[in-house]
C-alpha cells in the first residue's frame, strides 16, 4: 500500500514545489513506483517534471469534478517510475465549484483510494494557501512534510499550518501525522541559518529531518529545463541533498 505524503506550507517561496518535484524524482530513482499529484493551480510541479500543463487533457481539476476517471488523469513524466496527475490554471476555479459537492473534503481521497496500492509513494504538492485543495490533500495523505526556509520569518505562519493540521486530524482524518520538517535554502556559512534551525527545534515538538537542502543555483535552474535536479546535474549539492532526504523518508519506520 502506497504511503501518501502531502508537502505543504502556505507561506510562499519556501521551496515547497522544488521539494515535491525532487523528493518524488529521487524516490523514483531509488526504484520505487511513485505517483505525483500537482494540487497547485500554478502547475509548476507538472512542468518541472517535463509535462506540458497546457496540453494535458485531464488534470486534477477534471478528476475532482468527476469529469474523468483517475486512470485517465495519470501521465508519464520524464522520470522512469514516476507518473503524475497534472495541474494548470483551471484548478484555481475548483474551490468555488467544489462548494456544492457532498463530502467535498474527501473528493481527492475517494479518487486516490482506487490507485494508491499501485504505488510505493504518492507525493502531493499543495497550493501555497490553506484552502479546500489543501484540506483535500490532508484528508488524502498519511503524513504532511513541511519545508521551512532558513530565514528570519521561518516560524511565521507555521502555527497557522499546525492549527489547520490539528483541525483536520480532529474532524476529517484522525490518522494524519506530521511527517516532519525539512530545512530549505540552508547556508552553512551564515549564523542566521543555524539560529533558525535552533529556534525551530526549541519551539516545535516534531520530527526534523537531518538532511538540510542548501541554497544551490542548479536547483533554481532545473525547472526551466523541465527536469528534476538528479537529471539536470546529478552531482550537484542540491541533487545529493534531495537523494539523502528521499533515503531518510523511504527508510522511516516510525510512521
Amino acid at each position: 500500500m502506497g504511503r501518501i505524503i502531502a508537502i505543504a506550507n502556505q507561506k510562499g517561496g519556501v521551496g515547497k514545489t522544488t521539494t515535491a518535484i525532487n523528493v518524488a524524482a529521487c524516490i523514483a530513482e531509488a526504484e520505487k513506483k511513485v505517483l505525483a499529484i500537482d494540487l497547485d493551480p500554478q502547475g509548476n510541479m507538472t512542468s518541472g517534471l517535463g509535462v506540458d500543463k497546457n496540453e494535458v487533457e485531464n488534470t486534477v481539476y477534471e478528476l475532482m469534478l468527476d469529469e474523468c476517471s483517475i486512470k485517465d488523469s495519470i501521465y508519464e513524466t520524464v522520470v522512469e517510475g514516476l507518473q503524475i496527475i497534472a495541474s494548470n490554471v483551471n484548478l484555481a476555479g475548483a474551490e468555488i465549484e467544489l462548494l456544492g459537492i457532498k463530502e467535498k473534503e474527501y473528493v481527492l481521497k475517494n479518487a486516490v483510494d482506487y490507485v494508491k496500492d499501485d504505488y510505493d509513494f504518492v507525493i502531493i504538492d499543495c497550493p501555497p494557501s490553506l484552502n479546500m485543495l489543501t484540506v483535500n490533500a490532508m484528508t488524502t495523505a498519511d503524513t504532511i512534510l513541511v519545508p521551512i526556509q532558513c530565514e528570519y520569518y521561518a516560524l511565521e505562519g507555521l502555527s497557522q499550518l499546525m492549527h489547520t493540521i490539528t483541525l483536520v486530524q480532529d474532524r476529517l482524518n484522525p490518522d494524519l501525522a506530521i511527517e516532519g520538517l525539512v530545512f530549505t535554502m540552508y547556508d552553512v556559512r551564515t549564523n542566521l541559518s543555524n539560529q533558525v534551525v535552533e529556534n525551530v527545534k526549541e519551539n516545535l515538538d516534531t520530527k526534523i529531518y537531518e538532511t538540510k537542502i542548501p541554497r544551490n543555483i542548479r536547483l533554481a535552474e532545473a525547472p526551466s529545463y523541465g527536469i528534476p535536479i538528479n537529471m539536470y546535474d546529478s552531482k550537484s549539492a542540491g541533487a545529493e541533498s534531495y537523494r539523502k532526504l528521499a533515503k531518510e523518508i523511504v527508510e522511516r519506520k516510525d510512521i
